[in-house]
C-alpha cells in the first residue's frame, strides 16, 4: 500500500498568466539550475507581489519552461523566444512560485484566482507511486521465451513488426522514474535523455528520498526500476525477453520521478507536477512523435476547484503532432487520473491472457483501449522482472502508436494523437467476455490497426484523385475487409505528478484479486 503523505509541496504553487503578461526579468528554472542564475523576487511589481507578500511573506519566482528557440535562432530574453505556440497553448506563460510562509498558500491561491491578469493558479503537488522492485535481484538472467513473448503475441506485435519494423526517425519519449542505462536490453537502443527532478527533503514529509532527488542533469539513471520496465516493453533487443514492440524506432528517455523508500526498504516513484511538466515540455522540444506517461494523479487528490495537473504541457504536446499514451491507473474504481483523462490522451486499461479487463484497472468513459498488463516479463534494475499494472499496458499501446505513426510517415501521411486513437479503438479485439464498460472499445491488436491505417490512406488519396464533380463530400470512407471488425463511433476523446501505475504480487489479497492503492 502507499505511505500516507501530504500530497502538496510546501509553500510552491503554478501560477500561469494571460497571454501577453509574461514578465520578461523572471528566469527560466533551467537558467537557474544549470547556469546558477538568481531567481526572481518580484513578479509584476504590483496586486501580484503584494499578494504572495502577504499571503507568503518572502516569495521566489521563476519560469517552469524554456523556450523551443535557441538563443543563438533568436538572441533576445528568454521570456521573448517563445513562439506562437508555445503561446497560445500557455507552457510559455507558467511561473513557479515558492513562498517562506506555506500556512498562508489556501488563502493565497484564492486572492491569485481574482485577478484579472492571472489565467490560473494551483498549488504543486507531490506525487507518491505503489512500492516498486528494487531491482528484482533474484530474477532470473534469461527468461524462457515463450513465457517472455505472452503479451506480445496477443496483441500481433511479433506480426505488426513484420508488417511495418519501425522508422529510427520516429522517437518514443519515456517520461518515468529512468531507465537502467547500462542494461544489456537496452544500452544500445536508447537516444540521450535528461533528469528533471528537483525534491528538497524538506518538501516531501517524512518520506525518505534515496539516490539522485536534488540535481537535474543530463543522466536518466532509474534507482526504482519502473522506468526500466516500461523501456524493456518498448525498445528490448530481445535477447532475455521478447523483442521491444517499438521495432526500430528510438527510445529518448526521461527521469521526472525520483525515488523514495517504503516500507521494506522497498524503492517507489516521487515526484512534483512541476518536475514532470519540465521534463515533459523539454520532451517534447526533442521532436519526439510518441510519449509514454505511466504515472497519474487522481482527481480526488487535488484541492476544490484546482486546475486539472499537465493542462499546459498537454496542450502543448498535441498541437505539436505528439501521439500520448498514458495508463489509466489502479484504483479499481471508475474515476479520473491526469494525464490519461485529459482530451486528446489515449488512456490504456489493463487485461490479462484472457482479454478480460484486471480488476485494479482504472476505469471511465475516458479509455480508449486496454493492453495485457498482468505478470509481463520485462527489465528490471538488473536482470529482468515480471510486471504488473496498467503502467506496463501503456507501453504497448505507445508502442503501437510509434508503429503507426512509422507507417503514415512512411506514406507520406500526417498523423497525430487523435488518429492514433481513432484507429486503435475501431481495430481493437473484442474482449474475453462480454458486457465490459469503462474500458474502451477492446484490446489493441497492432497488426489490424497498421492494416486499418493504411487502408485509410489508401481510400483518402483515391477520394482525392476523384474529381471534384464525382465526389461526395460529406461521404465517410468506410474500410472493410476481414482483419478488422469495426464498430460504430469514433475514438472516444479523454479528459482533462503523479504516481507510476506498478503493482507488486505482494500486495495480491488473499482471494487473488489486487487490493486498491489507498
Amino acid at each position: 500500500m502507499e505511505r500516507a503523505v501530504n500530497p502538496l509541496v510546501p509553500g510552491r504553487l503554478l501560477l500561469t498568466v494571460r497571454l501577453g503578461e509574461m514578465p520578461e526579468h523572471v528566469p527560466g528554472l533551467r537558467a537557474v539550475f544549470g547556469y546558477g542564475t538568481d531567481k526572481a523576487e518580484h513578479v509584476d511589481g504590483g496586486v501580484i507581489d503584494r499578494l504572495l507578500r502577504h499571503h507568503g511573506g518572502a516569495f521566489r519566482a521563476t519560469r517552469l519552461h524554456s523556450a523551443r528557440r535557441r538563443r543563438s535562432e533568436r538572441p533576445v530574453p528568454g521570456a521573448r523566444r517563445f513562439d506562437d505556440v508555445e503561446q497560445i497553448t500557455g507552457v510559455a506563460r507558467v511561473l513557479r512560485i515558492e513562498v517562506r510562509d506555506a500556512a498562508g498558500v489556501p488563502a493565497l491561491l484564492q486572492a491569485l484566482a481574482e485577478v484579472p491578469v492571472v489565467e490560473r493558479v494551483g498549488a504543486d503537488h507531490l506525487c507518491v507511486g505503489p512500492f516498486a522492485a528494487d531491482g528484482n535481484a533474484d530474477a532470473p538472467s534469461r527468461l524462457d521465451a515463450a513465457a517472455a513473448a505472452w503479451a506480445h503475441e496477443l496483441i500481433h506485435l511479433p506480426q505488426a513488426l513484420d508488417y511495418e519494423p519501425g522508422d529510427p526517425a520516429t522517437v518514443v519519449g519515456l517520461a518515468d522514474t529512468g531507465v537502467a542505462l547500462q542494461h544489456e536490453e537496452l544500452r544500445a537502443r536508447l537516444r540521450a535523455g535528461f533528469d528533471s527532478v528537483d525534491l528538497d527533503p524538506d518538501q516531501v514529509g517524512d518520506l525518505t528520498l534515496v539516490g539522485d532527488f536534488r540535481h537535474r542533469g543530463e543522466e536518466p539513471q532509474d534507482e526504482v526500476g519502473h522506468g526500466s520496465g516500461c523501456a524493456g516493453i518498448l525498445s528490448a533487443l530481445g535477447r532475455g525477453i521478447a523483442r521491444g514492440g517499438a521495432g526500430a524506432c528510438g527510445l529518448t528517455p526521461v527521469r521526472v520521478l525520483g525515488a523514495a523508500l517504503g516500507p521494506g526498504n522497498k524503492r517507489f516513484g516521487v515526484g512534483a507536477l512541476d518536475n514532470i511538466d519540465a521534463g515533459m515540455k523539454r520532451l517534447i522540444d526533442l521532436n519526439v512523435k510518441v510519449i509514454n506517461m505511466s504515472f497519474g494523479t487522481p482527481e480526488s487528490a487535488l484541492l476544490p476547484d484546482a486546475p486539472r495537473p499537465h493542462e499546459e504541457v498537454i496542450r502543448y504536446a498535441l498541437a505539436r503532432g505528439v501521439i500520448l499514451v498514458a495508463a489509466s491507473g489502479n484504483s479499481g474504481e471508475e474515476e479520473r487520473f491526469y494525464p490519461a483523462a485529459h482530451d486528446g490522451v489515449i488512456a490504456v486499461g489493463a487485461v490479462d491472457r484472457r482479454l478480460e479487463p484486471l480488476g485494479f484497472s482504472t476505469r471511465g468513459r475516458h479509455v480508449a483501449v486496454c493492453a495485457p498488463g498482468r505478470d509481463i516479463p520485462t527489465c528490471g534494475l538488473q536482470g529482468y522482472q515480471s510486471a504488473t499494472g496498467t503502467s506496463f499496458a501503456a507501453p504497448f499501446v505507445a508502442a503501437a502508436c510509434a508503429l503507426l505513426a512509422s507507417r503514415a510517415s512512411r506514406r507520406a501521411w500526417p498523423f497525430d494523437s487523435h488518429d492514433a486513437g481513432d484507429v486503435l479503438a475501431a481495430s481493437a479485439r473484442p474482449f474475453g467476455r462480454a458486457g465490459v464498460e469503462g474500458s474502451g472499445r477492446g484490446v489493441v491488436d497492432a497488426l489490424a490497426a497498421l492494416r486499418l491505417l493504411d487502408r485509410r490512406i489508401d481510400q483518402d488519396i483515391a477520394l482525392e484523385a476523384q474529381p471534384r464533380d464525382e465526389r461526395d463530400e460529406d461521404a465517410i470512407p468506410t474500410p472493410s475487409g476481414p482483419e478488422v471488425a469495426l464498430r460504430p463511433g469514433p475514438f472516444p476523446p479523454s479528459r482533462p505528478g503523479s504516481r507510476p501505475y506498478h503493482r507488486n504480487a505482494a500486495e495480491e489479497t488473499p482471494n487473488g484479486e489486487q487490493s486498491k492503492f489507498q
